[in-house]
């Protein structure tokens, strides 16, 4: 899986880029079709120093997002990876209920 972090307006330390990545690869748990993802970290000045952080993962077939918003960079992480959670369970359910074979296709091309 590929992992791409970008950061905006700002240089993220290299601590918060290996949570993120941590954390993405801990989704393998729930669904190991995830072909890539990508994180950005934005900071919203205006708005009480708001962080923002977006997550996209590409599945097969399908591209799923996630974001959070907090106080701390950690905290949105943990919000946009708790959303792509049930994303990806739903997802996988869906795909289980729709034909078993399919699911063993699509496990065979990634």
């Amino acid at each position: 899986m590929n992992i791409k972090v970008t950061s905006r307006h700002f240089k993220s330390h290299d601590s918060l880029t290996d949570y993120a990545k941590k954390s993405i690869e801990e989704l393998t748990h729930f669904y190991d079709g995830i072909i890539k993802a990508d994180v950005i970290f934005s900071y919203e000045k205006a708005r009480n120093s708001l962080k923002k952080t977006e997550i996209t993962l590409s599945v097969y077939g399908t591209v799923l997002t996630g974001a959070g918003k907090s106080d701390d960079f950690e905290k949105s992480v943990d919000l946009a990876i708790a959303k792509l959670k049930t994303q990806l369970k739903k997802y996988k359910d869906k795909l289980h209920t729709k034909d078993k074979k399919s699911v063993r296709r699509i496990r065979e091309k990634v």
